[in-house]
């Protein structure tokens, strides 16, 4: 099992939205304690978070 302390996506980075293959970049990350995930903000939707298994590296 992978440690989810260790964030996989850093900000600037440029990922894939996996639900429809957008891409977006990463402006920010922030580590939820209460439920151990980071959660991401993107440059498309300012003011929607992602989950790590939400977004993929980029292609």
């Amino acid at each position: 099992m992978k440690d989810i302390s260790v964030k996989i996506f850093t900000n600037g980075k440029t990922v894939n939205i996996r639900v429809s293959n957008e891409l977006v970049t990463i402006l920010k990350s922030h580590y939820v304690k209460n439920i151990k995930r980071y959660s991401y903000t993107v440059n498309k939707y300012p003011s929607t978070f992602f989950f790590e298994e939400e977004l993929m590296k980029q292609k």
